[in-house]
């Protein structure tokens, strides 16, 4: 489809009230900023897949969701250092299928990062009720002052915002160190098929659930490393995005991997994965399980983790914002949402998304329904942005690039085969949360289409880039 007409506005007056702050971050912090984004995973939330598909179903999930994300990354690394915007994904899409696309895919990554924080506030009140603090019962107040207290450091600038989550997530990598020393002692095989298998078609002790749950449990592979494709949201507030960001982005994922293949084997293999498929904090629990309900270690992990769930939630509500800001700035969302405060921080993208992360966190209170929900969006938006990398090999090879994706086409097709069927997935696990939630997916490309298209902001930095490209093309 040709692009719609953007339409002119004030330029200066518009854009001077919707400035980010300009190389606050160099590719250490992009990478602490990437792991942070999906360091929760490794905390809580992964084990529910054990309860859907077994340690085997569990551990298929996570070779094939590490598979997929890797060639993703390698293609994102690519694209951000290309097109190095706050749309990051939207303005990838967009360069690549067009403004539809592009919206799309923005609005499948906001609905994935306006949930995933939610369910993250969940975990984080069962970490607060499992160490008894305040006599807390009802998460609800948890979800709330957390909520308020993140989205107030962000609105105070982002370098300042990027160096405490860094530090956060420091205490956090050191849990899991803690983590991996306390249960290797303990580490059993048998721990880790003691689910009794079902009559499912294909079940065994490696697989109790069958082929079905191997494919539910795809979800919770994901999990693991949700989230690390928000790094190139970053890129205006990054010192040299060429060089920082597939740097930053790259070394991320290689830390993920390693970490969550440590959880993985580590947790159930020493507290058994049956123990471990309910629980709202594995990591303490299995080291009480092992080491007694006193361990000094399983505390220590415990106000640790917390520091975990917060880093991504702390990350991901920058995410939400940076995405929400970038829609709306270009005109697909309303211009309001874009606004930003003195000190260059986008107070109403910060707001809108945490209020109703806020609502959806104690309304339900079911971080596993949250997850399926987040996933579904994350799964549309990985499909879009695989494609996207193909697309711009293919039409624009000529195109300058800081960095080139190893294995080209073939490495993101890996990814973009791998995301369809995880699009599935979700669908198994939760039919109706899937459906709702594509739904509301179908309802926002409607706004687009009958009203949002027609109001589209030129001079927005996404929007440039696809018109430089469509002048070229016209040139020749």
């Amino acid at each position: 489809m040709p692009d719609s007409p953007a339409q002119p506005t004030r330029t200066d007056e518009y854009f001077q009230h919707r400035q980010l702050r300009s190389g606050a971050a160099g590719w250490v912090l992009l990478a602490g900023l990437g792991i942070a984004y999906v360091i929760s995973g490794d905390f809580s939330g992964w084990n529910i897949g054990l309860s859907q598909g077994g340690w085997g179903g569990l551990l298929i999930a996570f070779v094939l969701m590490g598979l997929m994300y890797t060639c993703m990354v390698f293609g994102l690394a690519e694209l951000s250092s290309t097109l190095p915007t706050a749309g990051a994904g939207y303005g990838f899409a967009r360069r690549a299928l067009g403004p539809l696309g592009g919206f799309a895919t923005g609005m499948a990554v906001l609905i994935e990062y306006a949930v995933a924080p939610a369910a993250i506030a969940t975990f984080i009140g069962g970490y607060i009720e499992a160490l008894g603090l305040f006599g807390i019962t009802n998460s609800w107040p948890v979800y709330l002052v957390t909520y308020l207290v993140f989205m107030g450091i962000h609105m105070y600038g982002v370098g300042e915002a990027l160096k405490l989550m860094f530090g956060i997530t420091v205490i956090a990598v050191l849990a899991l160190g803690v983590t991996v020393v306390a249960l290797v002692p303990h580490f059993d095989t048998a721990n880790l098929f003691d689910i009794v298998p079902n009559d499912a078609v294909g079940a065994s002790a490696f697989l109790p659930m069958g082929w079905a749950g191997a494919m539910a449990a795809l979800v919770y592979g994901i999990w693991f490393f949700l989230a690390i494709e928000g790094v190139p949201l970053a890129a205006e507030e990054t010192a040299d995005p060429r060089r920082d960001m597939p740097r930053g982005i790259i070394v991320a994922m290689a830390f993920l991997l390693v970490s969550g293949a440590l959880m993985l084997v580590l947790v159930p293999g020493a507290a058994g994965s049956e123990a471990m498929s309910t629980s709202d904090n594995p990591l303490p629990e299995a080291i009480r399980t092992v080491a007694g309900a006193d361990s000094v270690m399983a505390s220590i992990v415990n106000y640790a983790g917390l520091a975990g769930l917060v880093a991504s939630f702390f990350s991901i509500m920058f995410a939400y914002s940076r995405q929400l800001f970038a829609l709306s700035r270009a005109g697909y969302l309303p211009r309001w949402l874009s606004l930003t405060g003195k000190r260059r921080t986008p107070w109403v993208a910060l707001i809108v998304p945490g209020t109703i992360g806020f609502v959806l966190a104690a309304a339900t209170g079911d971080g596993g329904l949250l997850i399926n929900i987040a996933v579904f969006g994350a799964t549309v938006s990985y499909v879009l942005l695989n494609l996207s990398h193909i697309v711009l090999r293919l039409r624009e090879p000529d195109l300058p690039r800081g960095y080139r994706t190893p294995g080209g086409t073939v490495t993101t097709g890996i990814a973009l085969v791998l995301a369809l069927v995880a699009v599935v997935a979700t669908f198994l696990v939760d039919v109706v949360a899937a459906s709702i939630t594509a739904l509301v997916f179908v309802v926002f490309l409607a706004y687009y289409w009958f009203y949002s298209r027609h109001r589209l902001v030129g001079h927005a930095p996404e929007e440039e880039f696809a018109q430089i490209r469509t002048a070229e093309a016209d040139l020749h």
